[in-house]
């Protein structure tokens, strides 16, 4: 018998509290949907999966960012040589996610994220095992294109399945969960290449997050709201990603995607080089642990999306670009514990733009759900990938100087497309 917590309600017995209103009826699938209530023991799996899902993506996918030194000196490589380690990755998750949104609508949701995961935690256990560069960039590569199946499809299925007006609240613990995988892939490894080597890093990183994939699997719901469709209608995908692109909002905040990701990752991929010299002289381990500054983005994107729940997202979206071009600034002193806070700073309003921005997109999608988040997450790595490859020759022209412009620029642009979203949606 299942427990009360589970029994899915009629409408005529769902409590009239607004938080827990369930039934929605949309342009894309007319009909009664049945969404995950807040409080069941439903929600909380997949509340709880998701947040699994999000942390094995990111902890997997940047656990190398602390090693791009180390690559450096190993491998005798140039610093924008060693971030291709990422930018690969990022590259080919960009160009994954965009196929992913229409392959996922020919399968399961749940079984394509855990094949994604499962097949990255073998390719990161790969990594620890290869003997040169370039076999390493190829696994990290494919590791990238792999990683595609999680970020659309994991977007998509909170879009469909968590009540409406709670939206932002459940996408903010999803990218709470993807901040925690990004804090403990970079501290984790940090400290075990200081103490061990780094391979027996990545091999560790990869045990952990073939660990996070079988409990992503055994405890998030099948889907109530999709039905997977019967072959592959090209016209239907290119129609779905035109219809998003003409939406005169969504185009621009895939923009704030590429801007806010594009000037986050260059200053992490190149702080590192920085603080490794003199006069501060940092170890692996002191660097790792800087990455613990994640943990305000964590707190940040799950309160951002309640914030934003409560009083708009337009309002909450521009203030976080704010408190992020404040940090990139501050890391222009030469004290460290300022340089430290400008981080925290930069980290804190990255989240929050990131989940304000990831709420709106789908919530002004007009059905499709998989295939916006898809354009959203195609510029988001897209950013990560150019901008966090590029920021390597501005810091060979100038130094950090010269990283601090390029960011800002980015940034200063996110903020002019923020606020252009914000009028064309009150039109």
């Amino acid at each position: 018998m299942p427990r009360a917590a589970d029994k899915q309600l009629l409408p005529s017995e769902i409590p009239s509290r607004p938080h827990l209103t369930v039934i929605a009826k949309t342009d894309a699938e007319p009909g009664e949907k049945q969404f995950l209530l807040r409080g069941t023991a439903a929600y909380r799996r997949a509340s709880f999966a998701l947040f699994l899902s999000g942390f094995a993506t990111f902890s997997l996918l940047y656990c190398v960012q602390p090693l791009m030194p180390i690559f450096a000196a190993d491998f005798g490589i140039s610093p924008a040589a060693s971030s291709l380690s990422l930018s690969l990755s990022t590259g080919l998750l960009a160009f994954a996610i965009f196929c992913a949104a229409a392959v996922s609508e020919s399968f399961p949701r749940r079984s394509l994220m855990f094949a994604s995961l499962l097949g990255a935690a073998l390719c990161t256990i790969a990594c620890a095992l290869v003997p040169s560069w370039h076999a390493l960039l190829v696994i990290r590569a494919v590791e990238g294109l792999l990683l595609g199946g999680v970020p659309a499809v994991a977007m998509a299925y909170l879009s469909e399945e968590i009540d409406p007006r709670g939206l932002g609240a459940s996408m903010g613990l999803y990218i709470a969960g993807n901040a925690f995988g990004g804090m403990a892939g970079r501290v984790v490894t940090g400290m075990l290449a200081e103490f061990f080597s780094w391979r027996i890093a990545l091999g560790t990183l990869g045990l952990i997050g073939l660990a996070a994939a079988i409990g992503f699997f055994l405890l998030l719901p099948a889907s109530r709201n999709f039905t997977p469709r019967k072959g592959f209608n090209a016209r239907f995908h290119l129609g779905a990603w035109v219809g998003h692109i003409t939406n005169p909002a969504l185009p621009l905040l895939f923009s704030i995607g590429f801007f806010a990701m594009g000037s986050f990752v260059t200053v992490y991929n190149y702080i590192g080089f920085r603080l490794v010299e003199a006069p501060y002289s940092l170890n692996q381990t002191e660097l790792g642990l800087i990455f613990t500054v994640y943990v305000f983005g964590i707190a940040a994107s799950w309160l951002a999306g309640l914030v934003g729940d409560r009083f708009g997202h337009f309002v909450v979206l521009p203030a976080g670009l704010a408190l992020s071009m404040a940090g990139v600034g501050m890391t222009l002193s030469v004290s460290l514990p300022v340089i430290i806070l400008g981080i925290v700073l930069l980290t804190s309003g990255f989240f929050v733009a990131h989940s304000v921005a990831s709420a709106l997109v789908g919530r002004l999608a007009r059905g499709t759900k998989g295939h916006a988040s898809s354009l959203y997450l195609l510029s988001y790595y897209i950013g990560s990938s150019v901008a966090g490859s590029a920021g390597g020759y501005f810091w060979g022209a100038d130094g950090w100087n010269a990283v601090v412009a390029f960011t800002m620029t980015l940034l200063v642009l996110g903020m002019i497309a923020s606020l252009a979203a914000a009028r064309l949606s009150r039109r």
